[in-house]
C-alpha cells in the first residue's frame, strides 16, 4: 500500500509519498517547494491572494504526483500560517477541490507531537531527547524520551518565533544590520524563557529546512542528498559559525553559497539565529539534523491505521 502526507507550512509545502509494508515505511518520492504561503501574515493576519497561488500551483504539482504514483490514502496538514491568518477557509476549500481531501489546520501541540514521532524516524533512539522544529511562523520544542520500544512525550510547545515571521518582522537591511539581528535575538530569547526545560544530557535532534540548510551548507552540497544529512551532527561552533557569515552577506551572495536552497536564502539569516539560540538554551554542544518531521509522524500514523484496519 502507498499512503502520502503533505505538510502546508508557512514557508514550505513537503510531499512524502511511502510504501507501507506491514507498518514500516520505505519513501518512494519526497518533495519539499518554497511557496511562502505565510508571507506577510505576520503584518496582516490575512494570507496574501499571490501566497495561495503559489501554494495552490504546488499542490496540483503534487495531485498529479499523487495520482501517478497510485496512493491510496492520503493525509495533508496546514500549520502556523493557516492557523494564524484570515482567508484559510477559503484556501482550505480550494486545497480540497484539487487533493480530494481538505487539508486539516492542526495546533501547536498536534504539530509538536507529530513532529516528534516524525523527526526519530530512521534515526538510532537516543533515550532522553529534545526535539526542534523551525518552521517559517512557528518553533515547536518536545522534551520526551526514544527508545527501540516506546516514545514518550513529556512537554511540548509551540513558539511564535519563526524565520518567515521574524524575518518579516525586524529585517529590512541587505545584509541585516546589528541592531535588526539584536532585534531578532531579543524576541528569541523571550519565546525561549516559555519553553519546557530540556535534560542536560539529553540528545538535541533539528527538523526542518533550516537545519537542513545548514547542514547542506557545511557538507557543501552541490544535490541535496537527504541520506547525507538525515543524522549529520553540528556543532554549537559550526552553527555559531555559519550564523554568523550568514548575516554577513547581502542575498546575492548567500545564495551563492555552495549547498544553498536560492529561496531559502532570505530568511535563513534568522532560522539560524533561532538555531544558534536553541542550542545555548539547552546546554547541547551538538545537535543532530533530522531530514523527516510531521510528513513522517502522519505516514506512520496512516500505516499504523491501515494495518490495524487489515
Amino acid at each position: 500500500m502507498r499512503v502520502a502526507t503533505i505538510d502546508i507550512g508557512t514557508n514550505s509545502v513537503l510531499l512524502l509519498i511511502a510504501e507501507s509494508e506491514g507498518g514500516a515505511l520505505r519513501p518512494v518520492r519526497e518533495r519539499a517547494t518554497v511557496t511562502r504561503l505565510g508571507e506577510g501574515v505576520d503584518r496582516n493576519r490575512r494570507l496574501l491572494d499571490v501566497a495561495c497561488e503559489r501554494t495552490l500551483g504546488c499542490l496540483s504539482d503534487y495531485a498529479a504526483q499523487l495520482q501517478e504514483l497510485g496512493v491510496t490514502r492520503l493525509d495533508a496538514v496546514g500549520t502556523s500560517a493557516m492557523r494564524d491568518a484570515a482567508g484559510g477557509q477559503e484556501f482550505v476549500a480550494r486545497a480540497a477541490k484539487i487533493l480530494g481531501l481538505a487539508p486539516r489546520v492542526i495546533d501547536g501541540n498536534e504539530e509538536a507531537r507529530l513532529t516528534f514521532v516524525g523527526a526519530l524516524s530512521g534515526l538510532p533512539q537516543p533515550g532522553k531527547v529534545t526535539v526542534f522544529d523551525i518552521g517559517g511562523g512557528s518553533t515547536e520544542i518536545v522534551v520526551g524520551s526514544s527508545t527501540a520500544s516506546a516514545r514518550r512525550i513529556d512537554a511540548a510547545v509551540s513558539l511564535n518565533i519563526g524565520s518567515v515571521r521574524l524575518f518579516e518582522r525586524h529585517v529590512r537591511g541587505d545584509p541585516p544590520t546589528a541592531a535588526e539581528i539584536q532585534q531578532v535575538e531579543r524576541d528569541i530569547a523571550l519565546a525561549l524563557a516559555d519553553a519546557p526545560t530540556p535534560e542536560a544530557d539529553a540528545t538535541l535532534v533539528g527538523v526542518a529546512g533550516t537545519v537542513t540548510q545548514l547542514a547542506a551548507l557545511e557538507l557543501e552540497l552541490t544535490h541535496y542528498d537527504a541520506t547525507r544529512v538525515h543524522g549529520h551532527r553540528l556543532t554549537r561552533e559550526a552553527v555559531d559559525r555559519l550564523a554568523r557569515r550568514l548575516a554577513s552577506l547581502d542575498l546575492t551572495r548567500r545564495r551563492a553559497l555552495p549547498g544553498m536552497e536560492p529561496a531559502r536564502a532570505d530568511v535563513l539569516v534568522v532560522g539560524s539565529a533561532i538555531a544558534r539560540a536553541v542550542l545555548q538554551w539547552s546546554g547541547a554542544a551538538e545537535l543532530v539534523v533530522s531530514d523527516r518531521g510531521v510528513r513522517w509522524g502522519l505516514a506512520e500514523e496512516l500505516a499504523a491505521d491501515s494495518g490495524r484496519a487489515s
